[in-house]
């Protein structure tokens, strides 16, 4: 999902704006590889873990996610599917997909994503998304059980987006530009139930939004980062966007010798939950300490 141009995260990144609103995902995926995307590697493990734990406290044997900027739904394709990262880039290096029409892409992607659906636990992933194409290609090939293309920012959910967002279990926003934004992240919120939902994010160093944590402290949650170290988000296209990215991360208190000069933007994972819920991460069941991504993978099955 790409920012307003009005928002303060405007020249922080290059923004991709061809690849976001394509019949199917190859143009999406593709520039990922192209660049090193590896956020969503490190950051669905975190989430994983939170979501088993989340699920441990409150007895659940099933859950509801609501993915905010959730583009062509990596997060519901890693979080649902036995898959990694690397097999998804590797799937649209194949040559099958230079010539192939976006109908049977969809047709091939839903029947290998339906062969790696992860048996446990059962979700139901709700993709929300200012981008039709990327909503609809979601819901096209099952990564969505249900899509809504909204603007979250500029008006208030639909009555079908707040029935969903009202039994949801778990916010999650991985890898946007802009974080969560504060009016969007307000407005979900309230339509939540009573109990709310866990919240949890990976922005970019030097892109948090302080704006975002009053909003998710004023609907009752405690807000922290994950103790585990900075990782990588990608490549930088350019070294002006290396030196805006440092100056940004510096200015945000961060230490960038080592990290952001190593040539990469780098992010980390926030979370935010109910105060009754807040176990240590140190004793979740899940491992929050994942393995660097490979340079490169074996072609994935069609």
């Amino acid at each position: 999902m790409t920012a307003p141009s009005d928002t303060p995260t405007s020249g922080f990144v290059t923004i991709f704006d061809d690849t976001y609103d394509q019949p199917d995902c190859r143009a999406y995926f593709r520039m990922m590889d192209r660049l090193g995307y590896r956020n969503q590697h490190h950051a669905v493990a975190g989430f994983r873990a939170g979501l088993a734990e989340m699920m441990r406290l409150r007895g659940l044997e099933q859950a509801r996610i609501v993915d905010f900027a959730s583009s062509y739904g990596i997060v519901s394709a890693l979080m649902a599917h036995e898959l990694s990262l690397e097999q998804v880039f590797a799937r649209y290096r194949q040559p099958v997909f230079d010539s192939a029409s976006s109908a049977e892409v969809i047709d091939l992607d839903r029947g290998w994503l339906s062969g790696l659906r992860r048996p446990a636990p059962a979700l139901h992933v709700t993709g929300i998304d200012v981008m039709p194409n990327a909503v609809a290609y979601g819901r096209a090939v099952g990564l969505f059980q249900s899509g809504f293309v909204e603007d979250l920012e500029r008006a208030e959910p639909s009555e079908g987006l707040g029935r969903e967002l009202a039994r949801c279990d778990m916010i999650v926003e991985c890898g946007s530009v802009a974080q969560l934004m504060p009016r969007a992240l307000d407005r979900m919120l309230a339509a939540c139930g009573p109990v709310k939902p866990w919240v949890m994010t990976s922005p970019i160093r030097g892109n948090e939004r302080p704006e975002a944590t009053e909003v998710l402290r004023a609907h009752g949650l405690v807000v922290e980062r994950l103790p585990i170290p900075a990782f990588i988000h990608r490549r930088f296209e350019s070294p002006e966007e290396q030196a805006r990215a440092i100056a940004n991360a510096q200015a945000a208190g961060h230490d960038t010798e080592g990290v952001e000069t190593t040539g990469h933007f780098h992010a980390q994972i926030l979370l935010a939950r109910p105060e009754a819920e807040c176990t240590d991460p140190a004793d979740w069941s899940m491992p929050l300490d994942v393995p660097p991504m490979a340079d490169g993978a074996a072609p994935a099955d069609l």
